[in-house]
C-alpha cells in the first residue's frame, strides 16, 4: 500500500511539473507572436517616456530590439531586397500550425491585380492588394482567402495608442470564442503551417488604410496574421511590417470598433479585445 501511495504521489507531481512547464510554452508562444514592432520613445510635456508596443504576425507580432521614434530609428528587422514584382516565391513550413494549409504556389501570378473583400459582421472592408510590391505577401493572402482560411475568425486585437491597428488573421479566434486577454491562451500565436520572408520595408510607411503584414521580430516569419492602420501610425512603427495592401472602402468600419475601445487589456502584448466584436464571414478575391 505505501507503495503505491509513493507512485501515485510521484505520478501527480510529474502531472503537475509538465503542466507547469506547458503553461510556460504558451506564455512565450504568446509574447513571440504578439510582438508588433518598437520600444518608441513618446515626448509628453518635455519628459520621454518609453513605450514597449506589440502586436500579431506578428504576429501583428514582436519586438526584438529597442528603436527610436527618431527618423533616425532602424528597423527591428531587416530583409535581403528583393526585385518586385517577384517572380519566384519561398514559404518554409513552420511547426506552429492553428489551421492547415497547403503552402502557396511558388510561381506567384506577378502580372495581376486583385482585390480583396473582407465580409464582416460590421460591414464589408475592401482592399486593393499591392501585387507589383508584395508579391509573396498578396499571393499567400489570395492563397488564403480562396483556401477559407480566414472564414469565421476574429480579429483579435486592437491598439489605441502610439500605434492605431486592428489585428486579424489567427484562426485560434474562432468566431464563436469569447477572447480574453490570458497570457495562457493561444490566441495571437497562429500561423498557418508556413512562414515568409517580409517585403516592400523600404521607406515604409503606415498612414491610415494601410493592411500589412505582422511578423515574430524578424523578416522571415510572416504568416497569416495582419493589420489594418485606421489612424496614422507611420511615427510609432519602424519599417518592418510589410505594406501589402490598401484599405479602398470601409475603413470608417475599423475606426468605429476603435472608438468602442476594448474590453480587456494584454498585460505583456499591450492594446486588448474589441468591444465590438468583428467576424470575418469569409474574404472574396477578384481579379481588376
Amino acid at each position: 500500500m505505501a507503495g503505491k501511495n509513493e507512485r501515485q504521489r510521484r505520478q501527480a507531481r510529474e502531472k503537475h511539473r509538465r503542466q507547469q512547464e506547458q503553461r510556460l510554452v504558451r506564455q512565450r508562444q504568446v509574447r513571440r507572436r504578439w510582438a508588433i514592432g518598437t520600444l518608441a520613445v513618446l515626448v509628453a510635456a518635455g519628459v520621454g517616456t518609453l513605450l514597449l508596443i506589440f502586436l500579431p504576425g506578428g504576429s501583428a507580432k514582436k519586438a526584438s530590439a529597442a528603436a527610436s521614434k527618431s527618423p533616425s530609428a532602424s528597423p527591428t528587422a531587416t530583409a535581403t531586397a528583393v526585385a518586385e514584382p517577384a517572380h519566384h516565391c519561398s514559404y518554409t513550413s513552420a511547426t506552429r500550425v492553428a489551421k492547415k494549409v497547403s503552402l502557396p504556389p511558388a510561381t506567384p501570378d506577378y502580372t495581376d491585380s486583385y482585390q480583396a473583400t473582407i465580409n464582416t459582421n460590421q460591414g464589408k472592408i475592401t482592399f486593393n492588394l499591392l501585387n507589383n510590391k508584395a508579391t509573396c505577401s498578396v499571393n499567400s493572402f489570395v492563397h488564403l482567402a480562396e483556401a477559407g482560411y480566414f472564414n469565421n475568425t476574429q480579429c483579435h486585437r486592437l491598439l489605441t495608442s502610439g500605434i492605431y491597428v486592428l489585428q486579424c488573421g489567427d484562426p485560434y479566434a474562432t468566431a464563436s470564442a469569447k477572447l480574453n486577454c490570458s497570457t495562457t491562451s493561444k490566441i495571437g500565436t497562429g500561423t498557418p503551417g508556413y512562414d515568409f520572408a517580409s517585403e516592400n520595408l523600404t521607406g515604409a510607411k503606415y498612414p491610415a488604410g494601410t493592411v500589412a503584414m505582422a511578423n515574430e521580430g524578424s523578416a522571415s516569419t510572416n504568416g497569416s496574421q495582419f493589420f489594418i492602420v485606421y489612424k496614422d501610425s507611420t511615427s510609432g512603427l519602424t519599417a518592418s511590417y510589410t505594406p501589402f495592401a490598401t484599405v479602398s472602402s470601409g475603413l470608417g468600419i475599423v475606426q468605429n470598433v476603435a472608438k468602442g475601445g476594448y474590453s480587456c487589456q494584454y498585460a505583456q502584448a499591450g492594446g486588448g479585445v474589441p468591444k465590438k466584436k468583428v467576424i470575418i464571414d469569409g474574404v472574396t478575391i477578384k481579379k481588376t
